[in-house]
């Protein structure tokens, strides 16, 4: 009986492992051309890969959870006697190893079919519905919420019934959870105590070792400064008012996309990457700023590419594109970042020390905007103020330099209409 093989297919960017999220097959099922038999992940994007052939499932590469490496086995498929693989046949008992680098950007599946006969053992009949079809039945969640409710003990078709969605969030099984806190709390009266225990998996474990590295290896330093944001929050909102209906609404990231731009063209060495083993900075001409978005599955960085050539209006709406892809799961992940910025916005807070998305060399973290009482020209005014609170790597960016281009950022922001026309 021949088989064939599917392997981890090298995604290039140095990735070396990736995890399995979740498995749509057991041993023994069978498969037919194209159908979905896993969820890969790396580097915070998920991966569905179909089999390229049809056959039954002889053995699956590992648990869901557990971290493959590149060219490490992910499914044996059991392909029945006299199967003719082309254009590169193999004798029976040798093993045929599908191992096609996935593309690049935004590849949703692997498929790198080549060519089988199956004499023996008939398929499903046409009658049945397809993989497809079974997929669209199920209820849709992210392979995060799917790997959490599982951990809980919770039923995702049940629990979507119950509140009447067919596609779940982990909002969702919040309000399980909260809805169960009655129960918790009489065990707890009874003296016995719960814990939930949650395995890190999925986008938490990415988010959880890229933070770990860029801790572990950056010397941090932070510098924080307030702005006065009274002119430009005044000339957004009359923008928004002129243009909105046309152009698209103008929130606040774009404005400060377009001063940090501004600023990098005085002060290069904030725009860089570090290669520490190979000692090696480099610095960019183009601004690829790396921009914060929270996703029901944890933190993601979607890439403004060349920001320094987009009008405020074309930064808005790839911003707002950029979020939406984040959400659903989809983006570049091969993609090149110079820069970040990270806001909570009205959640922002105060101050904050934000980490530094390794292996560039600065972050810009922007915090809630604040009506305060500030002294103009000797007069008590209330004015529009926010705090910028900016990290930095010490190994690369001196003190003086970090605080010069926050300070041209403040000047950019406090003078708009000077500074940021398109």
């Amino acid at each position: 009986m021949s088989h064939y093989t599917i392997k981890i297919p090298d995604i290039g960017e140095g990735i070396t492992e990736v995890e399995i999220v979740e498995w749509f097959v057991q041993v023994g099922d069978r498969l037919i051309e194209d159908q979905p038999v896993a969820v890969v992940m790396t580097e915070k994007v998920s991966v569905e890969i179909s089999s390229p052939v049809a056959g039954q499932v002889g053995s699956l590469g590992g648990t869901e959870g557990e971290v493959l490496a590149v060219g490490a086995t992910l499914l044996d498929i059991a392909l029945g006697d006299g199967v003719a693989i082309t254009p590169e046949p193999a004798a029976a008992s040798d093993p045929v190893v599908a191992n096609e680098p996935l593309a690049q950007a935004e590849s949703a599946t692997l498929n790198t079919p080549p060519v089988v006969d199956l004499p023996s053992d008939p398929l499903p009949t046409t009658t049945q519905t397809t993989p497809h079809e079974r997929l669209l039945q199920r209820v849709q969640a992210s392979p995060a919420v799917r790997k959490r409710a599982a951990n809980l003990g919770i039923d995702l078709n049940q629990l979507a019934q119950q509140l009447k969605k067919d596609h779940l969030h982990h909002a969702d099984l919040d309000q399980y959870l909260a809805s169960s806190q009655l129960v918790c709390s009489e065990s707890n009266q009874a003296g016995l105590e719960t814990v939930t225990v949650i395995p890190v998996r999925g986008v938490r474990r990415q988010i959880a070792k890229k933070m770990q590295l860029s801790k572990q290896t950056i010397p941090h330093f932070s510098y924080i400064e307030a702005v006065d944001m009274t002119a430009l929050e005044l000339w957004r909102q009359q923008l928004n008012q002129q243009w909105a209906s046309s152009r698209g609404h103008l929130t606040l990231l774009p404005f400060l996309v377009r001063a940090m731009c501004l600023a990098i063209k005085d002060h290069p060495e904030v725009n860089a990457r570090y290669d520490a083993d190979q000692e090696l900075i480099e610095q960019y001409t183009d601004v690829h700023v790396a921009i914060a978005v929270q996703t029901d599955e944890g933190l993601k960085v979607p890439v403004l590419a060349q920001a320094q050539q987009l009008s405020l209006w074309e930064m808005a709406a790839q911003i707002r594109q950029l979020a939406q892809d984040a959400q659903a799961g989809k983006g570049a992940i091969n993609r090149k970042s110079t820069i970040s910025l990270t806001s909570l916005g009205p959640l922002g807070g105060i101050a904050a020390t934000p980490i530094i998305n390794a292996p560039e060399v600065s972050i810009v973290g922007v915090n809630k905007l604040v009506p305060t009482p500030v002294v103009v020209e000797g007069q008590i005014q209330i004015r529009t103020m926010m705090n910028l609170s900016s990290s930095f790597d010490h190994r690369i960016v001196d003190g003086l330099h970090a605080a010069q281009f926050i300070q041209s950022v403040r000047t950019f922001l406090e003078t708009p209409q000077v500074y940021l026309v398109d």
